[in-house]
C-alpha cells in the first residue's frame, strides 16, 4: 500500500480546497447555518455536477466515481477546515457506507446511484433517546406484515434528518438487528429539528408509529455490515477532525505574530510558544492516526476495527483541545460572536461525541485486542 498521496489525490484536495474557499467563506457559512435548509442547494449541486463529490468512493456499477475513502477523507478534512454546512457526512460517509456495508445488491442498485447523482440526501437513523451510537443499545422494533416491514420506536440526533430524502433506520426484529429504507415522503413520518450546540451540522428527532419500511439485506443480518460501516465513517470523520484542529493552529499562530502586548508579538513569549507547540503535536499525532485509519479503511484491511476507533479517540481530543487553547491564545476576542473561533469550539464538542465519545472508542479498542 503506498502510504503517500499521489498527485492526483493532492490535485484533488487543491481543487476541493479552491472551491470551499470561494463558495463557504466564514460569512456565508454563517448565513446558511441561520437559514431554514441548514445548507446551500445550489453549492450541493455544484459539488456533484461539477466535482463528484458525492459518488467519489461509490462504484463504477452503483453511478460512482469508484474511488476509495481516501478521497472522502480529503474531502471532509477539507470541509472540516471551512466548517462547510452540508449533509455529505449524513449522505456519503453514513448512508452510502452503510448501503455499501449491507451486502443487498438490489438495494445497492436501487439506492446508490440517485446518491451519487446528488439528486438524493440520505442518513442513517441509528441513535435513540441515550445517545449512543453502539448498535448493540438499539431498541426500536420492526414487525412483519405481510411483505412488508412496520417501524415503531423514535430515533434522536439524527443529522440532517429534518432534510433527508432517504432514511436508513437500524431496528430489531425477532431475528435480531436489521436494516431498513424509508423515503421521507413516507406518510405519517415525523421530523422535528432539535436545538443543537453547533449550527453548521443538524440534528433531528423521527418518531416512527407503525411505518412501512423496505428490509435492506438480510433479517437480523445488518450487524457485522454496521460495524463496520461506522469504522470507516469514524475514520473519516477523524479527517474532518484534523480540518477543524488546523484551521485553529493556523488562526491562533497567526494571531500570535499579529497581536502585540507589552511592545512584543504575543507569539514572543514562551508561554504562547508552549502552547502552540502542545496544539501542534497533538494535531500531528491524531493527523497520523487519521491518515492510517482511511487508508486501512480503503485497503478494507482488519486493522481497520481498531485503526478508526484510535483515530477517532486522537482526532476528537486533539480538535477539541486546538479549540479551547485557540480561544485562550486570542484571549478576549476569541470569546465574541463576532469572531470565527466559536463556531470551531462547537464543531469540535459536537464532532468529539458524534459516533462515540472518546472514552467509547477506547473501551471497544480494549475489547478487540481482548484487553477487556
Amino acid at each position: 500500500m503506498d502510504w503517500i498521496y499521489s498527485e492526483e489525490q493532492e490535485a484533488l484536495r487543491a481543487t476541493v480546497r479552491r472551491f470551499l474557499d470561494d463558495r463557504s467563506p466564514a460569512a456565508e457559512v454563517r448565513r446558511v447555518m441561520a437559514s431554514e435548509l441548514g445548507y446551500d442547494p445550489v453549492v450541493w449541486r455544484q459539488m456533484a455536477e461539477q466535482l463528484g463529490l458525492q459518488g467519489l468512493a461509490i462504484p463504477e456499477e452503483y453511478g460512482g466515481a469508484g474511488f476509495s475513502w481516501v478521497e472522502v477523507g480529503i474531502v471532509l478534512g477539507e470541509m472540516g477546515r471551512t466548517l462547510l454546512p452540508s449533509p455529505y457526512f449524513a449522505t456519503v460517509a453514513l448512508a452510502a457506507n452503510v448501503l455499501l456495508a449491507c451486502g443487498d445488491e438490489t438495494a445497492k442498485k436501487d439506492l446508490l446511484p440517485g446518491i451519487a447523482s446528488g439528486e438524493v440526501i440520505a442518513t442513517v437513523a441509528l441513535t435513540e433517546s441515550s445517545g449512543n451510537w453502539d448498535p448493540a443499545a438499539v431498541r426500536m422494533t420492526a414487525r412483519r406484515d405481510g411483505d412488508r416491514y412496520l417501524l415503531d420506536g423514535v430515533k434522536t440526533f439524527v443529522l440532517d434528518g429534518q432534510i433527508a430524502d432517504l432514511i436508513l433506520v437500524v431496528a430489531r426484529t425477532g431475528a435480531g438487528l436489521s436494516l431498513f429504507a424509508v423515503d421521507s415522503d413516507v406518510l405519517g413520518l415525523s421530523r422535528m429539528p432539535l436545538t443543537t450546540l453547533d449550527g453548521t451540522r443538524r440534528q433531528s428527532r423521527l418518531t416512527f408509529a407503525g411505518l412501512p419500511a423496505r428490509l435492506v439485506g438480510v433479517d437480523g443480518g445488518a450487524g457485522a455490515g454496521l460495524d463496520r460501516a461506522l469504522d470507516r465513517a469514524a475514520a473519516v470523520l477523524a479527517a474532518e477532525q484534523i480540518g477543524g484542529a488546523e484551521w485553529c493552529l493556523n488562526t491562533s499562530v497567526d494571531y500570535a505574530k499579529q497581536r502585540v502586548q507589552f511592545g512584543r508579538p504575543i507569539g514572543s513569549f514562551q508561554a504562547v510558544k508552549h502552547k502552540l507547540a502542545d496544539m501542534f503535536t497533538d494535531i500531528e499525532l491524531a493527523k497520523s492516526a487519521a491518515q492510517y485509519a482511511v487508508w486501512q479503511s480503503a485497503a478494507d484491511s482488519d486493522e481497520l476495527a481498531v485503526a478508526a476507533g484510535i483515530a477517532k479517540a486522537y482526532a476528537s481530543d486533539a480538535f477539541w483541545q486546538a479549540a479551547v487553547e485557540s480561544i485562550q491564545t486570542h484571549g478576549g476576542i476569541g470569546f465574541t460572536w463576532e469572531h470565527d473561533l466559536h463556531l470551531y469550539f462547537k464543531r469540535a464538542k459536537t464532532s468529539q461525541i458524534l459516533l462515540g465519545h472518546p472514552n467509547y472508542h477506547r473501551e471497544r479498542i480494549a475489547q478487540r485486542i481482548g484487553l477487556s
